[in-house]
């Protein structure tokens, strides 16, 4: 049975310092290692941070997260009600390109990528919801 957690954050920037206290507390109870628990971090502060910067266009609003997992896998559901806006449609990043040349933005969701198993977008009752998977490797004995 998959446990859940949630947290929900005014889009102000300053409300994202709780972002990695709700992940390392949920991933401790989920016994994922130090090194994932990092990577889901950056993850995780990449999505929410667009979503507090960009969804709402200067207008208040919040960011609700919702952390389910079992031992299979650890899923991050993310939803605001913001302008519409589905990350899973930018062009990755071309990291071939030095910094100078690459144009600003799309590295976030570029990582987001390359963390998690599985980038989900929907726009759902005037909802975006973006749904972060990861599986989950079974404990070694």
């Amino acid at each position: 049975m998959p446990y859940q957690e949630h947290l929900t954050l005014k889009n102000k920037v300053e409300e994202l310092t709780k972002l990695p206290e709700f992940v390392d507390t949920v991933c401790e109870k989920a016994g994922i290692d130090m090194a994932l628990i990092a990577c889901l971090n950056l993850a995780l502060e990449e999505a929410a941070t667009n979503v507090v910067l960009y969804a709402y266009e200067g207008q208040e609003g919040i960011v609700d997260i919702d952390a389910i997992y079992n031992t299979d896998y650890i899923k991050f559901v993310i939803t605001d009600t913001g302008i519409p806006f589905d990350p899973t449609q930018k062009e990755d990043a071309d990291t071939t390109l030095s910094a100078e040349e690459r144009p600003i933005g799309g590295l976030g969701i570029f990582l987001v990528r390359q963390i998690m198993d599985s980038v989900i977008y929907e726009r759902t009752d005037g909802k975006n919801v973006l749904t972060l998977i990861k599986k989950l490797e079974p404990a070694k004995e």
